[in-house]
């Protein structure tokens, strides 16, 4: 276990000391990367020859994994990069993002009858797109609009302005829709089936789970077989949700289950929508229209939710020619415009709670981000403002998106070197943790629009750098929208050219502690699992009932042996980020995005 400097930073008495320490950590990173300490650390199993597994097949479990800790865990990404023998020969991805849609399960099976007895875990998968594989294999090309990869040469300009915005609109086939990012819960009122929304709202569809991407189309899959079922758009929520792009990241109210997210549609002045779902209504309301000179149309991935209020940054990530150059690219990175620090980050804060709409708006420095962490809110007793907080994971500029190239994953060509041996572009390329603050004057009335104060710069109040912090980001979930302390993310300390480590980053104390791994052992996102109340740990390790810490829980992750060229679902203690057991593979399992953990019911009914 390897762990940062400690300490209160309330005291403040050895500050100075710590961000040094984080300094020295930071730059140990990047040399790293410069002399090219990540060609011992092979990932190439966790993107090459990768099958699909229907099973279930039982999996080998060493250690402990706790009983409590049985569930489902799902995981989706992108599972196939290459297509043999199409009409132009071989097809090959070239951007992480874009490989065709693989989605896995892990389920955890306890002994209802003998809680001391192991846990057993089998594992299946399904690819979700081959419909659009049969498509690549007589066309020689993808149809659809992607993130990053390259286009066909050989397309004319008729055939790019001419091409549908959104792939995914030419056809309500599964197969054909390479959505893949996110895993979301069932969301109400909305079934594929059904090609409209179900006025039977939200428990109809409790059977089926939804893949979703940074655009308005989701994909539908049965949670038992993860057989595609069909797509469905946010259209069907409300007639107003009409534009193509969306963020994957939508958030949940961690009370009553309702899903927001925002809406961006195309044109001279681009129109942002936020919006909530009903779960108890399966009604969309849309909280703030926001059409206005100056706000661009942007590649926004995910964004934020308080208690209070949605909040949407529009980024410096700003798509040419007011979203046509997608069209003309076939992929949003190209089409993003060259990073410009006049192009500061525009944020909104919306009322979730009333009808006042937009409430706050804020500008922060150029920059990019992928993730958000978690937004909370304190009141102000000086002012009487209520201050939002929004932490995520951001970097100075967007070069970051081109570190995801398959030839910069995969060492192909020198394009690692090339990329990481750019010094000042591998320091923009490190992650750093960020919080702003937001202050939002308190209202005297809950449904009247209050006179919106000037834009307003947001307020920095931490930024902790890699690889005390990294990305794919997750909390323990009974945190959302409340003050935290620790957040979980995927570290790269200069060893790999994707992730080295899983760490622990404590937000008080700025203390790091990472999962000491093998080398060549990359992880997965760390998806936090907490202990339920009934087995509260105590001090002398005895169980029992009460409220467990923060902490208290287990991480999930799938984990490359890239040089065994197998995976294995990890389970490590989230206190003391000591590996606790495994389920091991006999095959390497595809690196994926993001994951859903699901609870069985009795669990959840006492956590």
């Amino acid at each position: 276990m390897v762990m940062g400097v400690g300490g209160d930073l309330s005291t403040g008495g050895d500050q100075p000391l710590r961000l040094q320490a984080e300094d020295v950590e930071f730059e140990r990173a990047v040399q790293g990367m410069l002399r090219g300490d990540y060609k011992d650390w092979p990932n190439e199993a966790g993107f090459e020859g990768l099958d699909e597994i229907r099973g279930p097949v039982e999996l080998t479990v060493r250690g402990t994994i706790p009983a409590w800790a049985a569930g489902i865990l799902y995981r989706t990404g992108p599972g196939q990069y290459t297509i043999a023998d199409t009409l132009k020969g071989t097809f090959h991805t070239t951007h992480w993002f874009d490989g065709f849609g693989h989605t896995h399960k892990f389920n955890i099976i306890a002994d209802p009858d003998n809680a001391e007895a192991p846990v057993r875990v089998e594992y299946s998968s399904r690819r979700q797109t081959q419909t659009l594989i049969d498509a690549v294999k007589k066309e020689g090309r993808r149809p659809d609009i992607c993130f990053g990869q390259r286009r066909d040469p050989c397309i004319g300009i008729f055939g790019k302005i001419m091409s549908v915005w959104e792939g995914a609109l030419r056809t309500p086939q599964a197969g054909m829709n390479n959505v893949c990012v996110t895993i979301q819960a069932p969301i109400p009122s909305l079934s594929a089936q059904a090609g409209e929304a179900l006025q039977s709202g939200y428990r109809g569809v409790n059977k089926t789970l939804w893949l979703a991407t940074d655009a308005q189309t989701m994909k539908e899959f049965d949670q038992h077989t993860l057989e595609p079922i069909g797509v469905a758009r946010q259209r069907q929520l409300h007639p107003l949700l009409s534009g193509p792009l969306s963020c994957a990241h939508a958030q949940r109210d961690p009370d009553t289950g309702d899903f927001f997210n925002y809406n961006a549609e195309m044109g001279r002045i681009p129109t942002y929508r936020v919006f909530r779902t009903s779960v108890s209504t399966g009604e969309t309301d849309i909280l703030a229209t926001i059409h206005e000179h100056g706000v661009k149309p942007a590649y926004i991935h995910s964004f934020f939710l308080s208690p209070s209020f949605a909040i949407l940054c529009v980024p410096s990530s700003h798509l040419g020619m007011m979203g046509l150059k997608v069209t003309l690219e076939r992929n949003l990175a190209d089409a993003i415009e060259p990073f410009d620090e006049s192009k500061l980050w525009v944020w909104f804060v919306v009322d979730r709670r009333g009808s006042r709409g937009v409430v706050g708006r804020f500008h922060s420095p150029a920059g990019f981000f992928f993730h958000s962490i978690n937004s909370f809110e304190e009141y102000d007793d000086e002012t009487g403002d209520v201050c939002v907080f929004c932490d995520f994971i951001s970097y100075p500029t967007l070069q970051v998106i081109r570190a995801f190239e398959m030839d910069v994953l995969l060492q192909n060509h020198g394009a690692t070197e090339n990329f990481w041996g750019d010094e000042e572009r591998n320091q923009n390329c490190q992650a750093r943790l960020t919080r702003l603050k937001f202050p939002i004057p308190r209202s005297n009335s809950p449904d009247k629009p209050d006179v919106l104060a000037p834009e307003r710069p947001a307020e920095k109040v931490l930024e902790i750098r890699a690889p005390r912090a990294g990305e794919l980001p997750t909390i323990n979930p009974t945190n959302s929208t409340k003050k935290y302390r620790y957040v979980y993310s995927l570290a790269n300390r200069g060893r790999s050219t994707l992730f080295d480590s899983i760490v622990k980053t404590d937000l008080v104390t700025r203390e790091a502690v990472y999962w000491e791994n093998p080398r060549g052992h990359t992880p997965g996102e760390a998806i936090f699992v907490p202990r339920p109340s009934s087995h509260v740990r105590g001090q002398g390790g005895e169980t029992g009932t009460g409220i467990p810490d923060e902490d208290d829980g287990v991480l999930l992750s799938v984990v490359l042996d890239g040089i065994g060229k197998k995976s294995y679902l990890l389970c490590l203690d989230a206190r003391t980020m000591k590996e606790l057991g495994r389920a091991e593979c006999d095959f390497a399992v595809a690196f994926g995005f993001h994951g859903l953990y699901s609870a069985p019911p009795a669990v959840e009914r006492e956590s």
